[in-house]
């Protein structure tokens, strides 16, 4: 199940968000795709993030708070057509070559004028026909059809453009290990996950005794997926984070499912035991780039986090590198759940406009339509059995 906000598409353009309209930061030439560069998987969280050096604008000065701290207050979005891991066409090949990038975001506006398009008339006079419903057409951004397609491409935004890192297109956010993917898992390390992610296929029953059972997004607990992190990263609509900043704390507003990530700064990690959602977030400034470390995850949280475990550990930095861009870097490192630590770089873009209010609710009709569907297959596996069941003959008496 997932929420749309019917304000946001209803009341506000694209344009005028300025989500992802264009390329916040021009390109610079490339001849050759370039490969990913090796990174030692025994070094720490520090060590690993310095090989992403985030390049400030030629010509910015950022803005400074009255602390003396970069300004990273404002609205952000990660929107984009790249993926966190990487598609295995590209191999190693961490940057696209501008052809590659023209190519795909050009596929991209097709589909979007052809999803957008108004519905055949031959489709609305006959939708009731099998094969003419509008169900079938092309319309989810995902590509699915039918009850698979969730809703279509007018409702949702996972955005257009091929994200750009110092103006260079990414082919996925995870930038280690080389191949631009999550590394295996530890023998004895998988744990049952539902992870939500920005793709509409799939289904299944799932999961459906009892509320309590169902994901955190859908019981308006947290955010699907990971969006609001650690790592944060893009959905299939409201992609959008507010900033605030004081001299004690950062906090993070995630438009999905209306979360609040609150990291305290110059603190120590908790010793109550308590694990909070998203974890235990403190945070400290090195030079001009604020980093985060999170640890003590709530363990129901597991399912968000694909499988990590409680020694699960996120690094994150945030630096201003240009008026309309944060870069950001992560790395994840968890001894008990994968062979090696993992980790990459985008850069959010500036955004016009507020955080839309999502409305996500206890009284959302979905919820209730699962449970009760599995129920009603549940009534009709016990009526098959028992018409199935052997009746014993009677026995006449004398």
């Amino acid at each position: 199940m997932k929420h749309s906000m019917i304000l946001r598409v209803a009341a506000v353009s694209l344009a005028a968000l300025g989500v992802g309209i264009a390329p916040a930061m021009a390109q610079r030439p490339q001849t050759a795709p370039q490969a990913a560069a090796p990174i030692d998987p025994a070094a720490n969280a520090a060590a690993r993030l310095a090989t992403m050096k985030p390049v400030v604008q030629p010509g910015y000065v950022v803005p400074r708070l009255k602390d003396g701290h970069p300004d990273l207050t404002g609205v952000w979005t990660n929107a984009t057509v790249t993926r966190m891991e990487r598609a295995a066409k590209y191999g190693t090949q961490a940057i696209m070559s501008d052809e590659e990038m023209k190519a795909l975001e050009k596929d991209t506006q097709a589909r979007n004028a052809r999803q957008n398009a108004q519905t055949p008339q031959s489709v609305r006079d006959n939708w009731t026909k099998t094969g003419t419903q509008p169900d079938t057409s092309d319309e989810c951004r995902s590509g699915s059809r039918g009850a698979a397609c969730g809703y279509n491409a007018g409702w949702t935004d996972p955005g257009d453009w091929v994200m750009r890192v110092n103006g260079k297109g990414r082919t996925s956010f995870i930038t280690y290990p080389v191949n631009g993917r999550m590394p295996a898992k530890l023998p004895g390390a998988a744990r049952p996950t539902r992870v939500e992610t920005s793709e509409e296929s799939g289904g299944g029953r799932g999961q459906a005794d009892n509320p309590e059972d169902r994901s955190l997004g859908e019981r308006c607990i947290m955010s699907f997926g990971v969006s609001s992190g650690p790592v944060m990263t893009g959905q299939l609509y409201n992609n959008t984070y507010q900033f605030v900043q004081t001299k004690d704390n950062f906090v993070m507003w995630v438009e999905m499912v209306h979360d609040a990530r609150i990291v305290k700064l110059n603190a120590k990690h908790r010793t109550d035991g308590v694990k909070p959602w998203m974890g235990d977030q403190i945070g400290w400034w090195d030079g001009d780039t604020l980093v985060v470390e999170t640890v003590g995850y709530n363990p129901k949280q597991g399912n968000n986090l694909r499988g990590g475990g409680p020694k699960l550990k996120v690094t994150e930095r945030f630096t201003r590198v240009a008026p309309d861009r944060v870069h950001y870097a992560f790395d994840v490192a968890d001894p008990d759940t994968w062979a090696e630590p993992w980790g990459g770089e985008y850069e959010f873009a500036a955004v016009k406009g507020n955080v839309y209010e999502y409305a996500c609710h206890e009284g959302n009709y979905g919820l209730h339509g699962i449970l009760a569907g599995a129920r009603a297959d549940d009534a009709k596996e016990e009526a098959a059995k028992a018409k199935a069941k052997p009746v014993k003959a009677a026995v006449k008496k004398n």
